[in-house]
């Protein structure tokens, strides 16, 4: 088994509010956790104390733990029982109930002797590559659907955020869990896998450098911090400008060949 993870700030002078994290429990098998905390609009107010970065660091270490230790639970369970737990943390301190509240979109994997497990919420990104080569792409594509100038009004992000015909992040309210896409493979049909937070797919739902395939051959023969430099030279090249509102943002990836 290969592990590789790396993740980079999208601006050396903030916190990077991605987690990404990789287990090997002592009962076999492994677990990755992936998640990419929101960033809320500059001078924006988010009802926490806390801030971003210690949000997700709180439910990316409880997904870990659980995700890891507690077998007997699907996956949406472990996500509704992390976001209980990290919500109770700072429920006294905090405003909980503001649209804001912080959040992150989650990608966790596990795997076992028979089995891979999945469960992606929101534009995070989880590769998987079968024995033959082909490689599916497990998306929560609702953020998508959403016209990039609705996307571009606060007020109006914000009315669809966690809400019916909008788009979910794993925030406060446990009920999420229930949204997010889920799903298992049998082990010999994984040969490898990768979760990647937006600031890193870009290099292939962005900038079409290389399809989903491509990607994972980047991985293989790179590495997370080679596919993660490949973002930053082109985000850098001022004959390549990005729709995206921010040129460089958190960048994470982990990669895995079972």
């Amino acid at each position: 088994m290969r592990i590789d993870l790396a993740t980079a700030p999208g601006n050396p002078e903030r916190p990077n509010e991605d987690w990404v994290s990789a287990a090997t429990p002592a009962s076999g098998g492994g677990v990755l956790v992936v998640l990419d905390g929101v960033t809320p609009p500059r001078g924006g107010d988010d009802g926490c104390v806390h801030g971003v970065a210690w949000f997700s660091t709180r439910l990316g270490g409880r997904l870990t733990e659980l995700s890891g230790s507690r077998r007997d639970m699907p996956l949406d369970r472990i996500l509704a029982e992390a976001i209980t737990d990290t919500a109770d943390a700072h429920r006294d301190s905090c405003d909980l109930s503001h649209v804001r509240t912080p959040q992150a979109t989650v990608v966790v994997v596990r795997w076992d002797e028979a089995y891979v497990e999945h469960l992606v919420l929101s534009d995070s990104v989880l590769l998987l590559r079968g024995p033959g080569g082909v490689v599916t792409a497990v998306l929560d594509d609702r953020l998508d659907r959403i016209p990039r100038e609705v996307l571009g009004s606060t007020a109006a992000t914000d009315a669809l955020r966690n809400a019916a015909g909008g788009f979910y992040t794993a925030a406060a309210d446990p009920e999420v869990a229930a949204r997010a896409v889920i799903g298992r493979t049998p082990r010999g049909e994984v040969r490898a896998l990768a979760a990647l937070t937006d600031g890193a797919s870009r290099w292939t739902d962005t900038f079409a450098e290389g399809d989903w395939a491509e990607c994972l051959d980047v991985l293989r023969k790179e590495g997370a911090e080679g596919l993660i430099g490949r973002v930053r030279a082109i985000e850098s090249d001022p004959l390549r400008p990005s729709a995206r509102r921010k040129r460089h943002d958190d960048a994470s990836v982990v990669y895995a060949e079972l």
